[in-house]
């Protein structure tokens, strides 16, 4: 009995602080901002002003940028979501091969993913706006004459851009983590029956990779749909904010536009929304898995 509660002691010593740290950084500012939803508040005046669901009618009006902002999130997160994970996968198949550069290969791919996103966006608002130009009056390409950063359908296509290019090298390492936990006998075993490298990459190799890609596509979903640094350092949501994401338009409107009952209740409905779409994703690609 005195070694059992020696175990739920040391337990307990463990487990209580971290849970009363996860209490006060997480779930008490979110039930305080489910208050504050409810209300009408500058962030300095000492009682807010009770107003019901008036914020959240607000937000369904039209009176607000917040739809035009899940619109653009949703559009990032949908290109995000495709080509970062096409585009791994297809890069991690070549860097697995017995090629003699292909460590440096994977150095040179995660190299952007442990950089800073507001730096890496700060050096590509340089690149799109200076060493373009510069680039132009050398070659006379035309695409390099384009304002990237100024238009605002061509904003859209740099943001995706560069928060692909910054996250590829991360998703590259957990596709290669899965292709090199392949069973090799497997693989034997179709070369066996005669399958040729695109039937075996196609009927073997990738419905085994169910797990890794399952993982990338919930993490590349949950990176995407909180952008907010590379918009930030690239555009500040500009041209005539056509590059609102979400996060970004709920930090100006609490942080900027002191309107912290609003943008706790567009916090709140985002974080039903995510909630509902990870979900239904997880479902969806946990059916898919095979097991060995």
């Amino acid at each position: 009995m005195k070694r059992k509660k020696k175990e739920y002691l040391e337990c307990a010593a463990f487990t209580v602080p971290s849970l009363f740290l996860v209490m006060l950084v997480f779930y008490i500012p979110f039930v305080m901002s489910l208050y504050y939803s409810l209300t009408e508040w500058n962030g300095i005046s000492k009682s807010p002003k009770f107003i019901g669901l008036e914020n959240f009618k607000k937000l369904f009006s039209g009176s607000s940028d917040f739809l035009q902002s899940l619109i653009f999130t949703g559009k990032y997160t949908i290109v995000f979501m495709i080509l970062v994970n096409i585009l791994a996968l297809a890069i991690a198949v070549a860097l697995v091969q017995k090629i003699p550069v292909a460590n440096v290969m994977r150095s040179m791919f995660f190299i952007p993913y442990i950089m800073s996103m507001t730096i890496v966006g700060f050096i590509w608002k340089f690149i799109f706006s200076q060493g373009f130009a510069a680039l132009f009056e050398k070659t006379h390409l035309g695409f390099l004459n384009l304002s990237w950063l100024g238009d605002s359908h061509l904003a859209f296509y740099a943001v995706a851009f560069v928060g692909i290019w910054q996250a590829l090298g991360f998703y590259i390492v957990l596709y290669i983590a899965g292709l090199q936990a392949v069973p090799t006998d497997v693989l034997e075993a179709a070369e066996v029956d005669g399958a040729t490298s695109w039937k075996k990459f196609f009927k073997v190799t990738l419905p085994l990779l169910g797990p890794s890609i399952t993982t990338c596509v919930f993490m590349s979903l949950t990176n995407a749909v909180k952008v907010f640094d590379i918009i930030l350092a690239l555009t500040k949501g500009g041209p005539g904010g056509s590059t609102y994401s979400v996060t970004l338009d709920i930090y100006r409107e609490a942080f900027q536009n002191n309107n912290y009952g609003l943008g706790s209740a567009k916090a709140l409905v985002f974080f039903v929304i995510i909630l509902v779409i990870t979900q239904l994703v997880l479902k969806a690609m946990h059916s898919r898995e095979v097991d060995l």
